[in-house]
Formats: structure tokens, sequence, C-alpha cells
């Protein structure tokens, strides 16, 4: 199991904490705001969080710390995404 996680401000100020986990060929997310206790898991990974993860991975993958396979699926959901809109 891969894990990967970030921070990012959200419009009210607020520090907004996230993770996601690529396990079993499946990614899953989770987040919090720094002031809650219980994570929020998300059945299906808005697709703003999809373009920060590909941002995160891309560059992970520049210092050779993921697998370019991650880039392809994570490109592939984006797609998926945005067809959905």
């Amino acid at each position: 199991m891969k894990k990967h996680e970030w921070r990012e401000t959200t419009d009210e100020g607020e520090v907004r904490l996230a993770t996601a986990t690529r396990h079993a060929g499946k990614w899953k997310l989770r987040s919090r705001l720094k002031s809650e206790a219980e994570w929020t898991e998300f059945p299906v990974i808005p697709l703003e969080d999809l373009r920060t993860l590909h941002d995160l991975i891309s560059n992970k993958y520049q210092r050779q710390r993921a697998p370019y396979e991650h880039l392809l699926e994570l490109e592939a959901l984006i797609a998926a995404a945005e067809q959905k809109k």
C-alpha cells in the first residue's frame, strides 16, 4: 500500500489535510479539516483532488519515488471524471 499526504488551505482559511492511498490497484481518498477529529472518506475522488494528487505523484515520479503506472492510472481517472462533468 502506498500513501500520499498533502495539506492545502481552504477558501475559509482553514487547513485541510488529505491522504490518498493506493492498495490493490485502487485509489482511495480521505480528508479532514485540521480542527476536526474525524476523517471523511470519499467513494469517488473529486476532480480537483485528482489533479492535486496527479501533481504530487508527478513530482515524486521525477525523483524516482513513484512508478509511472501510477501517473497513467491517475490520468485515466481524471479523463473519466472530466467526461462525467
